[in-house]
This record gives structure tokens, C-alpha cells and sequence, in this order.
């Protein structure tokens, strides 16, 4: 179905041609103003056009509405010119019924999809925690947004590789696995080593004789993906950087940065030639024992991932700012393009109770475990509160809001107005009412505000999720999400549906409307990778 805005542009470029602007501007621009009395779509193609067409632009702005004003496009009632040069349109409500119909034709598999990315193939890591213990709260905000981009991304036709990275070697992993060995002994722990409560726990599990190093891995593995499981997180592809290491990638990596002429010998240590591509100083590869730093597997395991994904995207921790020009640096010295590479900072969580800060658990020390905050307000709560703001920014979660089953909990007010959905299903089956055929539906009695309302917030939710994904920000998707929830749960209120006084013409073409609702929730909900119940 074409969008309306494909008659508006239309519209606009046989205006310009009318004006003598020719040719008229390859892109013309349209927005959907915040203040509905500047009407429904509204284009600055006249400040654009001004200079081509050398004549003011309010003034250009006037002959384009003169023209569409004679022979108006589909659904536009009136066109204005204001401002400095806007052309503004109101639009009759067939429009927002088009919408509806789009929406039920397409359903929650095809409606707001696009082909943006289609054949191109994109690598995100995300969470890759050190499995030397449970993921703690900032690893649950990461999960839940690098799942849910790439739930963005493959709904605008991207293949999406899935990755976590298991850095299982080194100094922590010797650490961690000296801690597990000592606590099985009854002992403390190294000075430097771990010292949360879970060690212990886990100590106690682990079977006399066991390779402490091997065993701890496997457990912190298996925590980890337990916890992932739990909010519906799913990997396609775990490296671990021993594996890596071992079938010999490392020295490929290096191999190949030396043939570029972008390593050096200096003081016996092997040197990258960072600073030539933006990072703040050059970076050692190889130690003047030998031993290579944490960077250079890191530097193999980047240059791998193009082999699966011409975009590799990484999700890092508030603790790796530093990381990311250095990185780029290292990429662009093995020949990789700037545009090819894109690391998103995700910021820590704080929870708090009672208005004061809390921790959910002592188990981990100084941790507040991912894990208990599932048992505390389940999966959906935590994804869907871990999306509600941008994740470069600090974010507190109040577990008094989020564990309520009010209008202040977002996730309840989402969910509750898809369980409204279905609760209305069972109603119409109970009393007989069947929903008629689109087809034979008559939408043009849909024109009260709170209906006009849901399809506005309807008509929104493909250009939401083509700018969430270009904007790498799914929390957009949330925003968008709980517009559509408050616009139904006003509908709910003022327009009654199975009410006796409601004739069957408009009860019909409510219905559709519910069910229309009913697909957006679906579609944003299946980003945000919460459930879509139908009781609450």
C-alpha cells in the first residue's frame, strides 16, 4: 500500500514544476509537526527550492500551495503556507484509515519492516563478561540492548551474527581460578583475587581434585548463560580467546600488521602504529617477555568478525572509553574503513528502594546481580525498564515502581493494554459478536480524536523503527510503545465497543481498530523482546 506521503511528494514536485522550479530537489522532506493545528505532514521543500528557484521563500511557499490547493493529493483537505516557507497539510481521517488497513494486512510478522539493510551482513558483540562470575546489572542493561538492536537491525533487513566474546585467559582467569582453589581448601583468597560471597558458593560445588581453572570456568559459564536465557537473550556465536589464541588468529593478526609495515620494534616490545590513525599515543602488541597484552587477541578476534559481518558493531562498558580509539586505530591499520566499525558505550544502572540506594543480594560483594533482579520483578520488567532510556546514559531503576502493577509501571501499563486487547476478545465471543470481514468494514466512521489518536500513533511506528535502528537506540521503540498504550487506554475509556447504544457499523470498525492495536503492540513488544500476554 503506498505510503501517503509518496501523494504528497507528488503533489509537491508537479507544484514546483508548476512554479517553473525544475528540476525540483532530488529529496523533499516531510515531517509529521509535534502541534497537530500545524496540521498532519508538513515539508520545507520551499527553503530548499528558494535559491534554485530565485524568489523568496515564503513566497515559493505560496505559489506550491496555490497549485495543490487546484488540484490537491489523496486525503489532503486543505494546504498552508507558514513560517519563513513550510507548506503544511491537513489531512481527512481516510488517511489514518488507510493506515489501519495497512497495518491488519501486514500483521505483526510484516508491518514496520524495511529493506534498509537488506544484503548486508552486520557482527554485534555484546555482554562478553568474564567468566569469572555472575552478570551483574550493567551486563543485564547491555543484554537487553544489544538484543534488542539486533532485533532493530533484522527487522530492517540485516543479517545479524550474534556474538559474545569469552575472554578466558590471562591474569583474572588465573586469579579467579586461585580464589576457587583456595575457598575449596577453607582458605582466603588471594589478596587481589575475587572475593564475593558467590566464590564461596561455588567452591563448596566444586568436586574434590577438579581443575579449579576449567571447572570455574564452565560454572561461570553456565550462570551466565542461565541469566541470559532468563531475559530471552540468545548468542548465535561464543569465541573464546583461548580458542583463538590456540588455532593461531593472534598471530595471523600480527602477522598481517607487520606485512602493512605498521609494527616496530622499540625496548624489546612490539609496538602498533596507533597514533598514525587518531589514538592518543602507539600501542604495545608484544611485552619485551614475549607474552602478548590483552590488545592483541582483541585486534585478531575484531579482524575475524569482518569475515562474518561487513558492519561490526560492539556494545562496551561504561569502563571502556579509552578502548574504542584504539581499536579503530588498530582496525583502520589492518585496512578496515572508518565506517565500518562502531562501539556503543553503555553506561551503569543503580537500583534503589524506598527512595534510597539499595543491593539486591550480598552474595556477590559489591554486586548487584542481573540474576536477582529477574527473581525480583521477572524477565519482561527487567528487559523493558533496561530499554526505557538511552544507553549512554546512567540510569536508576526504583524497584518500588517497576514491581507495581500501576499506570507508573511501564511495563505493566504496555502489557495491560494488550491483556485489554484480549480480555475484549473473550468479551465479544461470550455475548456472540463476531468481527466482520475488513472488506466489508466500513472505517470511515472512525473520526473521534481518541481513535484518530491510536492511528496516528500507528502510522509512526515504521519511521520509529527505521530511525531507532539508524540511531542505534531501541529505546525509541519503548518510547514509541507507550505513546500507543496511553493513545488505547484513552480509547478504551471514551469509545465503548460492545456497549449496547454502540451501533454495529462502528462496533465493526472498532474492533478492527483494536486488532490494529494489537499488531503494533505485537511488533514493538518482539523488539523490545518482552511477552505479549493475554491475561494479566
Amino acid at each position: 500500500m503506498p505510503d501517503v506521503r509518496d501523494g504528497l511528494r507528488d503533489g509537491l514536485q508537479a507544484a514546483l514544476a508548476g512554479a517553473g522550479v525544475v528540476p525540483a530537489p532530488a529529496e523533499i522532506a516531510l515531517e509529521r509537526p509535534r502541534d497537530l493545528s500545524h496540521g498532519e505532514w508538513s515539508s520545507n521543500v520551499a527553503l530548499t527550492a528558494a535559491k534554485a528557484a530565485r524568489r523568496p521563500p515564503r513566497q515559493l511557499a505560496e505559489e506550491i500551495v496555490a497549485h495543490l490547493s487546484a488540484e490537491p493529493p489523496p486525503h489532503v483537505v486543505a494546504v498552508e503556507a507558514a513560517g519563513p516557507g513550510f507548506v503544511n497539510f491537513r489531512l481527512a481521517p481516510s488517511w489514518l484509515h488507510a493506515v489501519l488497513a495497512e497495518v491488519v494486512a501486514a500483521g505483526a510478522e510484516g508491518y514496520a519492516r524495511n529493506e534498509t539493510g537488506a544484503g548486508r551482513s552486520v557482527s554485534v558483540e555484546f555482554v562478553s563478561a568474564n567468566p569469572t562470575g555472575p552478570l551483574h546489572a550493567g551486563h543485564g542493561r547491555w543484554a537487553a540492548y544489544g538484543d534488542s538492536l539486533c532485533r532493530l537491525l533484522e527487522r530492517c533487513g540485516y543479517r545479524v551474527t550474534r556474538e559474545f566474546y569469552v575472554n578466558d585467559r590471562g591474569r583474572q582467569i588465573d586469579l579467579f581460578a586461585d580464589s576457587l582453589a583456595a575457598r575449596r581448601r577453607g582458605d582466603e583468597p588471594p589478596e587481589d583475587g575475587y572475593h564475593g560471597a558467590y566464590v564461596a558458593e561455588w567452591a563448596a560445588e566444586m568436586p574434590g581434585g577438579a581443575d579449579a581453572r576449567q571447572w570455574g570456568l564452565e560454572r561461570a559459564r553456565r550462570d551466565q548463560t542461565d541469566t541470559l536465557v532468563a531475559m530471552n537473550v540468545a548468542f548465535d556465536l561464543y569465541t573464546s580467546e583461548t580458542d583463538l589464541v590456540a588455532r593461531g588468529a593472534m598471530g595471523e593478526a600480527l602477522h598481517e600488521l607487520d606485512s602493512r609495515g605498521m609494527v616496530y620494534e622499540h625496548d624489546g616490545a612490539v609496538w602498533l602504529r596507533t597514533g598514525e590513525f587518531g589514538d592518543s599515543a602507539d600501542r604495545v602488541l608484544v611485552k619485551s617477555d614475549s607474552e602478548p597484552t590483552y590488545f592483541l587477541p582483541d585486534i585478531a578476534y575484531h579482524h575475524e568478525k569482518f569475515s562474518r559481518g561487513e558492519l561490526v558493531i560492539d556494545v562496551l562498558g561504561a569502563d571502556h572509553h579509552g578502548y574504542v580509539p584504539r581499536m579503530r586505530a588498530a582496525l583502520a591499520a589492518l585496512g578496515h574503513s572508518a565506517e565500518s566499525y562502531e562501539a556503543l558505550i553503555g553506561q551503569n544502572v543503580t537500583l534503589r528502594r524506598g527512595g534510597v540506594e539499595v543491593r539486591l543480594s550480598k552474595r556477590a560483594g559489591n554486586m548487584v546481580l542481573v540474576s536477582e533482579l529477574l527473581d525480583e520483578v521477572g524477565p519482561d520488567v527487567t528487559r523493558l525498564v533496561y530499554l526505557l532510556q538511552s544507553i549512554d546514559t546512567t540510569q536508576t531503576i526504583d524497584i518500588d515502581v517497576v514491581s507495581a502493577q500501576s499506570a507508573e509501571n511501564p511495563v505493566y501499563y504496555l502489557q495491560y493494554a494488550h491483556a485489554r486487547i484480549h480480555s475484549l476478545s473473550r468479551q465479544a465471543a461470550a455475548r456472540g459478536v463476531r468481527r466482520y470481514p475488513l472488506a466489508d468494514v466500513d472505517l470511515s466512521v472512525l473520526v473521534h480524536e481518541r481513535e484518530l489518536d491510536v492511528l496516528r500513533a500507528l502510522a509512526g511506528l515504521p519511521d520509529t523503527v527505521l530511525a531507532a535502528t539508524r540511531a542505534r537506540a531501541p529505546h525509541q521503540v519503548t518510547a514509541w510503545a507507550r505513546e500507543l498504550a496511553a493513545a488505547f487506554h484513552r480509547f478504551w475509556h471514551d469509545c465503548p465497543i460492545l456497549h449496547d447504544d454502540v451501533g454495529d457499523e462502528l462496533r465493526q470498525a472498532r474492533l478492527w481498530l483494536v486488532e490494529a492495536t494489537r499488531v503494533g503492540l505485537a511488533v514493538a513488544l518482539t523488539i523490545l523482546g518482552v511477552s505479549a500476554p493475554e491475561r494479566l
